[in-house]
C-alpha cells in the first residue's frame, strides 16, 4: 500500500490491522524480559558463546513467531538443536522446548503484573471503530487472545489472527505477508483497502510484502 498514490485516499480504507505487542499493549516489555531471562541463562551454560544483548531482541526475536525466533537466535550463536515438537515440555532439549519455556515465563509475568493498553492506542482504536472501519489483531504471539482479555479489549476484536490461528491454518509468520492477507480476506477487503499498524521490522516487511 502506498499512501501517496491518489487512488488510496483516506476515505478508501476499510479496515485497520493492528499488531498487538508494542502497538496496542506494552507486552513487548514482558516479552523482552522473558526472552532476556531465558537466553541469559541458556547462553551462560555454553562456554565461548557470546552473551545475550538487547540487540538480539530487536534483530532476531521481535515480531517473529516464537519457534522461528528461537531458531534464529540459536543460529546466530552457531548452536544446533533439533526442532522437536510443539508438545515438548518446557526445557532446553529442542527449539520447541526452549520456546515453550519462554512462553511459561511470559505467562507468569502477565498473570502476576497484568497489562494495560497504551492510552493513545486505545483512543485511536475508539476513533477507528467510531468511523465504522473494521479492525483485527494480527500478531505472531500465541498469547494474543490471552493478552487482549487481560487488557479488557477482547470484545473490540472479534477477528484475531495470532500465532495459534496461524499455526492451525498453516500460515507463514511475519515477515511473510500471509497473516495480514488472511485477516484482510476474513474481513472481506482487498489488501490495498487495509491499513497496517506495526512496530516490528518483520511486521513492517510483512505489510509491505502484502501490499
Amino acid at each position: 500500500m502506498n499512501a501517496f498514490r491518489p487512488e488510496y485516499r483516506h476515505r478508501d480504507y476499510k479496515a485497520v490491522l493492528f499488531d498487538l505487542d508494542g502497538v496496542i499493549t506494552p507486552t513487548a516489555l514482558l516479552h523482552r524480559k522473558a526472552w532476556e531471562e531465558l537466553f541469559t541463562a541458556y547462553f551462560s551454560e555454553h562456554p565461548g558463546v557470546s552473551a545475550y544483548t538487547s540487540e538480539d531482541y530487536y534483530n532476531l526475536l521481535d515480531g517473529r513467531p516464537r519457534y522461528e525466533a528461537v531458531a534464529a537466535i540459536l543460529a546466530s550463536r552457531g548452536i544446533s538443536l533439533p526442532r522437536g515438537s510443539e508438545s515438548d515440555p518446557a526445557g532446553t532439549n529442542s527449539i520447541c522446548a526452549l520456546g515453550n519455556m519462554k512462553n511459561d515465563k511470559f505467562t507468569q509475568v502477565l498473570h502476576r503484573d497484568g497489562i494495560d493498553p497504551y492510552a493513545g492506542s486505545l483512543a485511536y482504536l475508539q476513533q477507528v471503530l467510531g468511523a465504522g472501519l473494521n479492525v483485527a489483531v494480527v500478531s505472531s504471539s500465541r498469547n494474543a487472545r490471552t493478552v487482549l482479555k487481560a487488557a479488557g479489549l477482547e470484545e473490540h476484536f472479534p477477528l484475531v489472527v495470532g500465532g495459534q490461528e496461524a499455526a492451525a491454518r498453516g500460515l507463514a509468520g511475519k515477515p511473510a505477508p500471509d497473516t495480514f492477507l488472511a485477516a484482510a480476506a476474513d474481513l472481506g477487503w482487498r489488501p490495498e483497502e487495509c491499513v497496517v499498524i506495526e512496530d516490528a521490522t518483520s511486521g513492517v516487511a510483512a505489510a509491505r510484502a502484502g501490499g
